[in-house]
């Protein structure tokens, strides 16, 4: 099937402990691989059905989205942690955990899941936002002190881009090392096995593994080329924000953070906006844009082996719907 013929789908996914998550138009598919080679694939109604229209205008879709990811994704990975392998640490378990599991009973999952998702939040906008607010104010403060680099520094063009630029280090030195571990080597192998489906879906071949693995891993629409998109354009908005230059450093510093942390949704709307183009169109200058994403998923996708590739197909298949005109990009 040639490029113009590609079937370019709405279904994405994210890499597990052990398998892989793929999210359909209407369903969710946990598929894990057990520790006794058993693959087992949990399937769930995602409530897209039952959205007001509000949730599908273009930039309210895109940080609708946004959240969704987040919250389905942790359950996902709390779904998938379920059937490693735990004996010791259950052996181990502390008081505080009884106490927690005896206050809160049938809920305490659903409590880890959004008090992990809140602690990834704090985290994120302490690398994100804090960090480099606190570095560009530094930088400004010492070249305010040269006087042949006073007048760079005094500009919202040049917050912004040092701003952008800090981010973007922090962000590919983090990938760059997580990417050494072993046990996110692996998990990078899924990520690569659920790129590898869903191109192959793409691409109008079979669901097999021989067919899976002919394609390749890296994908323009991955989550990895989303928030590189994210970075790009928050540098482009936030350099139009204004830099409170009339108060003490510190206290510029924090009302720069704010209105950053507040435009976060408008960012991360017309981020998605922006990589539902690309992922549609044919024109070669947007192709180009679309490359340094690819590029950065040298670190987050890794060559899957036939087992993993099993996984992901079981569970692309789970949420593939029987028309394939709602699952179009």
């Amino acid at each position: 099937m040639n490029e113009k013929e590609q079937h370019i789908t709405s279904i994405g996914g994210q890499a597990i402990i052990e398998g892989v998550m793929m999210r359909g138009p209407y369903k969710t598919a946990n598929a894990v691989r057990k520790p006794d080679g058993e693959i087992i694939c949990e399937v769930n109604e995602n409530g897209t059905k039952s959205r007001p229209k509000i949730c599908k205008l273009p930039i309210i879709r895109g940080c609708v989205s946004f959240v969704d990811s987040l919250v389905i994704g942790m359950k996902a990975l709390m779904f998938s942690a379920e059937f490693m392998d735990l004996e010791e640490e259950e052996q181990s378990e502390s008081k505080f955990d009884k106490w927690l599991e005896e206050k809160l009973g049938d809920k305490i999952k659903d409590v880890v899941i959004y008090a992990s998702i809140v602690l990834s939040l704090f985290l994120s906008i302490g690398l994100f936002i804090f960090i480099p607010s606190i570095i560009t104010g530094g930088i400004e403060w010492l070249f305010s002190m040269l006087e042949p680099l006073s007048g760079i520094a005094g500009t919202k063009v040049f917050t912004g881009l040092s701003e952008g630029i800090i981010r973007m280090i922090i962000f590919i030195a983090y990938l760059a090392l997580v990417s050494r571990m072993n046990d996110i080597k692996r998990v990078f192998e899924y990520h690569g096995a659920e790129h590898k489906t869903i191109a192959c879906y793409e691409g109008g071949e079979e669901l097999t593994v021989d067919n899976v693995k002919k394609y390749t891993r890296f994908h323009p629409r991955c989550g990895t080329s989303f928030l590189l998109f994210v970075m790009i354009i928050s540098i482009l908005i936030f350099m139009l924000l204004p830099r409170f230059d009339g108060y003490v450093r510190i206290v510029q510093i924090l009302l720069r953070m704010v209105t950053r942390l507040a435009l976060l949704p408008v960012v991360a709307g017309l981020s998605y906006e922006v990589i539902k183009l690309a992922g549609r169109s044919k024109n070669k200058c947007i192709k180009t844009l679309t490359k340094p994403g690819l590029w950065l998923q040298k670190l987050t996708t890794r060559e899957p082996d036939e087992s993993q590739i099993e996984v992901a197909i079981a569970s692309m298949k789970a949420v593939i719907p029987e028309n394939r005109e709602e699952d179009k990009w």
